[in-house]
């Protein structure tokens, strides 16, 4: 076979036919030869001409031609179903690399809960834009949860027991749900023995509708479980303002070990009933949360490789329990 046979229509070079199995796919998602050409930064007549040969090649018609649209025919459209994935996983494997090459830069929004996010987030952040100065951060802290593709965030740090489906999610560490109280408050009130008695206690608690109602677990293989309706003094929407309660003495309240780590180190409060395990509060692990896509970009996987490594340890600290409220 000659090399004017190898180079026709009919049994084209592979790296053209490449080519045009590819046009052929923007081809459908663009809806017209005039829109492909523009995607693909070339003349309409030069779409046109590729798309002939690669029906040339396949012997059946690929697309339909109206006076109003074109449609792919049957063939048409399992070609581009079968080639699809693969030119995207050709188009990622391209963009990784070209990250690689590329020092890490660009915008990555975050949204955090207020406590965790002053506490804990903003710190690593700042050590994060010391070996980034290319990257910056916006940090957007609220307790409301964010519909991250709706309003714009490329990651999301939640407090919560599993992270959604339909996204990407990273385990940054585990946590877990404290029941304390300050020495100044045991040695005033005392501390209960049994869930049942919080309810005589004053009990500081989070700005949620309805009453406010703790549950406790113990043991396994059915665990015992008690719920008891509590109430207090004061009620608050952030894990900060009880903390600073707690720190007065105010009552025992239910907050994450990530708000109460420093004092907890301090020996300035004391473990309640350690027993027992708050149930059905809050989640057991802080998440990294982003909107599925099939590729994550380079500044974002490196912010988040950056907080599992500095928050791994977690947030528990050596705890006092209520067994010496005097500390002594």
């Amino acid at each position: 076979m000659n090399n004017d046979a190898m180079s026709s229509p009919l049994a084209p070079r592979d790296d053209l036919l490449w080519q045009q199995v590819h046009w052929l796919g923007v081809i459908a998602a663009a809806g017209s030869l005039t829109a492909a050409a523009q995607r693909l930064g070339v003349s309409k007549a030069a779409v046109s001409h590729n798309l002939a040969l690669l029906e040339r090649r396949v012997g059946v018609p690929l697309v339909r031609r109206t006076t109003r649209a074109l449609r792919l025919t049957e063939a048409g459209q399992r070609l581009v179903d079968d080639t699809t994935p693969a030119f995207a996983r050709i188009a990622h494997s391209v963009g990784a690399a070209h990250a690689l090459a590329a020092a890490p830069r660009g915008l990555v929004r975050v949204t955090a809960p207020v406590a965790l996010g002053r506490q804990h987030v903003a710190p690593h952040v700042l050590e994060f834009l010391r070996q980034y100065p290319d990257i910056r951060v916006e940090l957007d802290l609220a307790d409301r949860l964010v519909n991250l593709p709706q309003e714009g965030f490329d990651l999301a740090i939640r407090h919560v027991a599993a992270p959604p489906d339909n996204t990407v999610a990273w385990k940054l560490c585990a946590t877990r749900t404290r029941l304390v109280a300050s020495r100044g408050y045991a040695r005033r009130r005392g501390l209960p023995t049994h869930p049942d008695a919080l309810a005589e206690h004053d009990c500081l608690t989070y700005l949620r509708p309805g009453a406010a109602v703790w549950m406790f677990e113990r043991g396994s293989e059915p665990p015992e479980r008690v719920r008891v309706t509590v109430q207090g003094p004061l009620r608050a929407n952030t894990s900060e303002v009880l903390r600073e309660a707690l720190l007065a003495g105010l009552g025992l309240a239910l907050v994450p070990d990530f708000s109460i780590a420093v004092a907890q180190r301090a020996n300035r409060l004391l473990t309640v009933l350690p027993e027992w395990r708050p149930v059905g509060f809050f989640g057991d692990a802080i998440y990294a949360i982003r909107p599925w896509s099939p590729t994550i970009p380079r500044a974002v996987h490196l912010l988040v490789e950056h907080l599992r490594h500095a928050m791994a340890p977690g947030f528990g600290p050596a705890e006092a329990t209520s067994d010496r409220p005097d500390g002594g």
